[in-house]
Order: C-alpha cells, then sequence, then structure tokens
C-alpha cells in the first residue's frame, strides 16, 4: 500500500509555492504521492479563483525527489491530444519518470464544458475520451501515431521526445462506483479510482466496496488478458493517524494506494487542516 495527498487547484492550493511547499513536507513526512484537481471553473456560481494543475505539479515536482506526482482527475474531453502528451512527457522528464495519468469524464460539465460550448452529452464526453487516450498512448509511443476518430485525428504525428516512463505514463480511470463503464475503460488501461459512496463527506470506504471494485475490474482484466500488467486500485477518504487499521483493512481487499482527501466542504480549499494531517505521515500501520 502506497499514500498519497489530494488537493484543489483552488484556495491556498491556487499559490504554486504553497503546493511546492506541501509536496515537500508530504514527501518528509513519508508519503508516496500528491495529486492535484484539474479544474477551469469548477462551480462558476461560487466564483472560485483556480490555478492551471500542470504549473502547480512543476512547482511539486522541483521541491521533491521520490513522490509521485499527477492530476486527479484531467477531462481528457477538453484537452487536446498532442497537448496533454506535451505536458505530461514534459513533467515526466522534469520529474525523472514520477508523473501519473489520472483521468475521467470531468464534472460539473455544465460549467466545465457548456460554458466554453463544448459538447455536454456524456456519451460524447465518453467517446472523446476514449479516442484521447487511444491518442495519448499513441503519441507516447516514440513511433509515428495514425489515427482517424469521430473527435480525433492524428495524421502521421510524432510526439519526441517519449517520457522517462516506457511504454507510457501510468494511466488510472476515475468513476463512480457501482457504474461498469469507467471500469471497463480502466481495466484497458493501469488502474481505476473509484468514487465509493460516502468519501465526498469524509467516510472511509467498507472493504466489502473495494473488494467488489477490485473484482468487477479483475474479471475484465481477465477477459483481455490483462491480469499480469501491474495495476493500481486508489481508494481515497479522510483519516486520522490511529486508523492506519482500516487503511490495512482496505488493503487487504486490494487497494493499492490510500489517497487521503478532505472532506468536500467549505474548508477544502484551506491549507491548515490539510498541512496538519499531511505532517502527521500515512496511516501506516507499524512495522
Amino acid at each position: 500500500m502506497r499514500y498519497s495527498v489530494n488537493v484543489p487547484n483552488f484556495g491556498d492550493f491556487q499559490d504554486p509555492r504553497v503546493v511546492a511547499d506541501l509536496a515537500r513536507t508530504a514527501e518528509q513526512a513519508g508519503w508516496d504521492g500528491l495529486w492535484v484537481w484539474d479544474h477551469v471553473l469548477h462551480v462558476r456560481a461560487e466564483e472560485r479563483a483556480l490555478a492551471d494543475p500542470w504549473v502547480l505539479l512543476t512547482a511539486a515536482a522541483l521541491a521533491t525527489d521520490r513522490i509521485r506526482l499527477g492530476a486527479m482527475v484531467t477531462p481528457v474531453a477538453r484537452r487536446r491530444p498532442i497537448t496533454l502528451a506535451k505536458t505530461l512527457t514534459t513533467l515526466d522528464r522534469l520529474s525523472g519518470g514520477r508523473m501519473v495519468c489520472g483521468v475521467g469524464l470531468g464534472a460539473p460539465i455544465g460549467d466545465e464544458f457548456g460554458r466554453f460550448g463544448e459538447p455536454t452529452d456524456p456519451r460524447v464526453l465518453a467517446e472523446r475520451l476514449d479516442e484521447g487516450l487511444d491518442a495519448l498512448a499513441m503519441l507516447w509511443s516514440g513511433e509515428p501515431a495514425h489515427y482517424q476518430g469521430r473527435h480525433v485525428v492524428l495524421d502521421d504525428v510524432l510526439c519526441l521526445p517519449v517520457p522517462v516512463q516506457r511504454p507510457r505514463i501510468p494511466v488510472w480511470v476515475a468513476g463512480n462506483w457501482p457504474n461498469r463503464r469507467p471500469l471497463r475503460r480502466a481495466a484497458r488501461w493501469d488502474g481505476v479510482i473509484p468514487i465509493l459512496p460516502g468519501t465526498e463527506t469524509g467516510e472511509l470506504p467498507s472493504a466489502g466496496d473495494v473488494a467488489r471494485v477490485v473484482e468487477v475490474v479483475g474479471g475484465q482484466r481477465a477477459e483481455t488478458g490483462a491480469l499480469d500488467r501491474p495495476f493500481d486500485v486508489v481508494i481515497g477518504g479522510t483519516t486520522a493517524p490511529e486508523q492506519a487499521d482500516r487503511v490495512a483493512e482496505l488493503a487487504g481487499a486490494g487497494a493499492t494506494w490510500w489517497d487521503e482527501r478532505r472532506p468536500f466542504d467549505d474548508r477544502v480549499g484551506e491549507l491548515g487542516p490539510l498541512l496538519r494531517r499531511v505532517e502527521q505521515g500515512p496511516p501506516r500501520l507499524a512495522p
């Protein structure tokens, strides 16, 4: 089991210096990863000031040596695949091969897509997500890429340099449990980030729910002969250090990452509560 810290790209965390300091503190305290949200408006009515996630991750990469980094999650449907491929490759090389590509459909759809004239039909966004992921894998290959989809076209595109990580930067797919479509998508790639009941309000998920996610995704990976490839199961919520035994139960059910998140409330963008928790270290059982 590895342990990460998850922050929004607004509130106190819109400042790259704050995120860099937090990433450094997390690394020193024994955490294994730091993820930032990828929103451009989030909820328009709340008038949040938001930072670019890639600038935040650049600051975090320069402040650390060990922890993994990534956006959790990027709505691929509203980003051009070549631009996303280049950005992540540059960060992977800057960080020495520590990037993760977390992806999802994106929400809220009306504010994050509709206000920019983008499609808001979830089926169209899902198509663009799948085509974008196929394109990313081709672009990261280092070979000329040819792809003709409904939404994405690559006409003899060569994307160099390649990421440090081979054959590609790991792709983790998020989705609301118990929806099966995101799990089928995740089974094609390198990890799953299931949004389980209660986690947005700070509850710890049940080991039973984690085991069911692992069972469903494992069955789908078995159908494609992918069970021999590494695969991560990222489970999140809010803990106190003394709840390490509860997190260990989730590891026993098949989770490979515990992702520490603040409850989604009025204080989600405040540094103070999260910093205190990060300084206490991950919910890891003593050896």
